[in-house]
Order: C-alpha cells, then sequence, then structure tokens
C-alpha cells in the first residue's frame, strides 16, 4: 500500500540522539500531517547495538526499522535500502540520524510536491549550538552542554525554538538564498529516486565523504526539475562526533575521494531555486543574517563567482 509520504533515516551508533530525532519526526511534533499520511524508515547501519534495543517503546510503535549487519563504513548503501523499502509517493532522506527536524518539515515537503511534477525539495542545515560542530569538537563536554542547551529550550513544545540556539551548517553557511553545498534532509518523488539511481555507493570514505553532496548536486542537474528550498524549516544537528565532526576524515580527503569519482572537485549547485515555506520568528536572526550574506554577494557579482567562490563550501554532518 502506497502512502503520500516516506521518510528514511539512516543511523549508526546514535542511542543518544536518534531518539529526539525520530520524536521530531512523530506525528504528535510534525505539524499538518495525521500518522496514517507517512511513515519513518530506520536503516540501521551496523549499530553495536541494535536500534531496537536502545529506543523507548513508544518511539518503536509503528516505526520501521531495517538492520545492515555486517555494514559498510558508508551510509550510502543503508539509504539506498532505505529507499528502496519506501512506500511513499514522495520519498526522504536524511542520511544522518544525529538530525533533528524543524515541526513543518514534512507538510512543507508535501506541499512542494504538490506543486510541482519532478520537486527536488532541499533543506537548509544547523549544527546546535553556537558554533559548528567542526569546531565545538575539540571544546570538551559537548554532549553535555547540548543535553542542558535542549531541555532548557523545550524543544517538544515548539521545535521552531531550535533557530534560536542554533547556527547555520558549514554546507549552508552561504544563507538562506545563497547555494547549499548539501541537503540535511532530501525530497524526491520514487521516480526521481529511480531515474537517479540513488546514493554512489563507491563513496566509500567513513561516513561516506561526500556522497551526501554528490547526491545534492546529481538531483539538482536532472532534467526538467524545480528546486525548491524549504523557507523557515531544517534539520538540527546534534553532535556525536561523526566522520567529519569528530574530524576523522578531513575536507581535503573528502575532496580528493569526490575528484577521484567524479574527475573535478566539488562545487555546490548553482540552480536557482523556489523557496517554500514561512519564517518564525525565532528565526529571525538568520533570514537577518541570510539577507546580509546575500547582499554581500550582491555587491561582489561582477568580480566573484559563487560557484567557484569555494571557502565556506565545508561538510555538514
Amino acid at each position: 500500500m502506497s502512502l503520500p509520504l516516506s521518510i528514511v533515516v539512516v543511523s549508526y551508533d546514535m542511542a543518544r540522539e536518534l531518539p529526539r530525532t525520530l520524536r521530531s519526526l512523530g506525528a504528535d511534533y510534525q505539524r499538518g500531517l495525521e500518522s496514517g499520511e507517512y511513515e519513518v524508515l530506520v536503516v540501521d547501519n551496523g549499530s553495536p547495538s541494535p536500534v531496537e534495543d536502545v529506543l523507548p517503546p513508544s518511539l518503536r510503535e509503528g516505526l520501521r526499522v531495517v538492520r545492515i549487519d555486517p555494514a559498510p563504513q558508508s551510509p550510502a548503501h543503508a539509504a539506498n535500502v532505505g529507499i528502496g523499502l519506501a512506500r511513499g509517493e514522495l520519498v526522504g532522506l536524511i542520511v544522518d540520524g544525529a538530525r533533528m527536524a524543524s515541526p513543518g518539515l514534512l507538510s512543507h515537503a508535501l506541499a512542494a510536491r504538490r506543486l510541482y511534477a519532478r520537486p527536488v525539495v532541499a533543506t537548509p542545515g544547523y549544527h546546535l549550538g553556537e558554533v559548528r560542530h567542526t569546531d565545538a569538537a575539540v571544546a570538551g563536554d559537548v554532549r553535555e552542554r547540548e543535553d542542558r542547551l535542549l531541555e532548557a529550550t523545550d524543544w517538544g513544545a515548539d521545535g521552531y525554538r531550535l533557530f534560536a540556539v542554533s547556527t547555520l551548517a558549514n554546507s549552508s553557511a552561504r544563507g538562506w538564498f545563497g547555494p547549499m553545498g548539501e541537503s540535511s534532509a532530501l525530497f524526491l518523488p520514487a521516480g526521481l529516486w529511480k531515474e537517479l539511481g540513488g546514493l554512489d555507493e563507491a563513496f566509500a570514505l567513513p561516513g561516506g565523504g561526500l556522497v551526501n553532496h554528490d547526491l545534492y548536486r546529481r538531483a539538482c542537474s536532472l532534467p526538467d526539475t524545480e528546486l525548491v528550498v524549504l523557507l523557515g524549516e531544517g534539520t538540527f544537528h546534534q553532535f556525536h562526533g561523526g566522520a567529519a565532526t569528530g574530524r576523522r576524515v578531513g575536507w581535503e580527503e573528502m575532496q580528493d575521494d569526490y575528484e577521484s569519482h567524479r574527475g573535478r572537485r566539488y562545487r555546490p549547485p548553482t540552480n536557482d531555486p523556489t523557496y517554500l515555506g514561512h519564517v518564525p520568528p525565532t528565526a529571525f536572526g538568520h533570514l537577518t543574517e541570510s539577507v546580509r550574506l546575500a547582499e554581500v554577494r550582491a555587491t561582489r557579482r561582477s568580480g566573484v563567482d559563487t560557484e567557484h567562490d569555494t571557502a565556506s563550501i565545508r561538510l555538514s554532518e
């Protein structure tokens, strides 16, 4: 039986982070949707403790879980398995299970699907806290401080409060109105996933390297598609010491790996997007900064090609 929407979440060893992510995808948190309109499918990419063993019963109810064991270091295969099992007419992918969703993420993705025949629905990414997690990795007790921050924010009562305690991730560092390096949650009609061929499993670095960036660029290159960026929605990364934020794999190593597969350095796609959504008051600070960044780019446009400006292109794991 098909559904309007499936959301696939890939997880590895996220006993602390995954419950929050799944709570943020629940029907009592997501706005404008009923539980029967979508499914959440978790792909456990060989975690030391299976996902079902670390989730409370309240989160296991109605959840589809697939475990891959043994599993490769890259999440690409796990993501492809989940996409292949999804029953939704629209399929979203969160390749990092540590990403909490904003309350209107799913309903706005479905709205984009109703507006366009071939939408590529992209979501900006944020890191919880005042600094990006690639910088927080050396700060110590990051998880404990993040736990206290989330408790004080009471995000379960209003998930849009997360905008007030987060910073734009590296690949969204150009702001809302600049090209994104990747999509933290990518939604495509099921037919477009088949056309795209899913994620390229040749990207085998721990964490996948730039496999999610590659996916986003290839999706944006499909013919007759409309890039829709969700305005006022996002995912919020919890620190978990992953391959990039934990600095186990550096940016240059990931770029070298990308170049070995594609014959060139990675550059973000520069499609002219349609923006869909709203701006909650808690996101006004991000809006103001995004407008400032857009104005800076506009004044420099005659001398700077943003497609080849790599200074702020970094991974937002």
